[in-house]
């Protein structure tokens, strides 16, 4: 999975033109600055997250000892070298990070290395990849900002089978999960971030990626990511209606749902519309839409219709 298959800019949008809008609805300092800001930064992280299970991915099912595969293909990692070592226990393959990734969005430094148990395939239900980020400093170069991310997930197969086979396969679900990684964001500041989501693969027509929110807290459910954020305060990120990206439509986000909490604050974005706020299939090259409500602590609410 070699694509780079998120949009985080989409959800920068989202929340830094409701809270232009709509500052004054909450007592927050400065929301505007604090949300915007913030749900840049959950954006990036997210992002950055899933592209490593993406490299993951590929560096597991590239080796025959890992997957239980008898071929073993070509496969790349952007400006990275692999070390495969199989002889102990747990196995590891550690990838180091050396520059830009394959789309040239991101700069990459440090290392991840993935670990699995000796005598266990990754094709088979239920095999688990611990995932640990050492010191690994992304960039993205549009603005040159930078975060750092160190600890921990586990990427669990959960169905079974391998990415190179969906086509015959049909479906293929992965979990990801972490207790809190740590994020240093480049004014210096390290918060804990956690994960709960799982990743549905299908083919129709080309890979189809649903990805769902699995953690519940309080009355909200459908949690992807939470913890404290660069300011200090809660924050979640649920995931109220899959999130769809499709192949047979350049691998844009087709349609989904997110519900984005700060104290006092929320706002919901639907994905997959036309400019009048209905579901369209796919536009080709022309733009999909997104529909925002922001919801204010006083219970103001407004609504805006966004192109993506």
């Amino acid at each position: 999975m070699k694509k780079q298959i998120l949009l985080p800019g989409i959800f920068v949008l989202f929340f830094s033109v409701i809270f232009t809008s709509c500052k004054k609805e909450a007592s927050t300092t400065d929301p505007q600055t604090e949300v915007s800001t913030h749900s840049d930064d959950q954006s990036n992280v997210d992002g950055q997250i899933d592209d490593i299970a993406n490299d993951a991915d590929v560096a597991v099912e590239s080796s025959s000892s890992f997957t239980g595969r008898t071929e073993q293909p070509q496969t790349l990692i952007c400006n990275a070298t692999v070390v495969v070592d199989t002889a102990s226990n747990p196995r590891t393959i550690t990838i180091t990070y050396s520059g830009n990734n394959c789309l040239g969005t991101v700069a990459r430094t440090g290392t991840v290395v993935i670990s699995m148990a000796a005598g266990v395939h990754w094709k088979d239900a239920g095999a688990a990849l611990t995932v640990t980020c050492t010191n690994l400093h992304i960039t993205r170069l549009s603005d040159n900002k930078s975060i750092t991310i160190n600890g921990a997930k586990t990427i669990t197969n959960v169905s079974g089978g391998l990415l190179i086979n969906l086509a015959t396969l049909g479906t293929i679900t992965h979990s990801i999960t972490s207790s809190g990684i740590t994020v240093t964001f480049d004014n210096g500041s390290q918060r804990s971030w956690q994960i709960a989501k799982q990743r549905t693969f299908t083919y129709n027509n080309g890979v189809v990626i649903t990805t769902a929110g699995t953690h519940t807290e309080g009355t909200t459910s459908g949690i992807a990511e939470w913890g404290v954020n660069r300011f200090g305060h809660a924050f979640a990120t649920a995931i109220t209606a899959p999130m769809v990206i499709r192949q047979d439509c350049n691998f844009r986000l087709v349609s989904g749902q997110l519900l984005h909490v700060l104290p006092n604050v929320t706002a919901t974005g639907t994905f997959g519309l036309n400019a009048n706020g209905d579901p369209i299939t796919c536009p080709g090259t022309g733009h999909y839409y997104m529909k925002i409500v922001f919801v204010g602590q006083n219970g103001g609410t407004i609504i805006v219709i966004l192109p993506y």
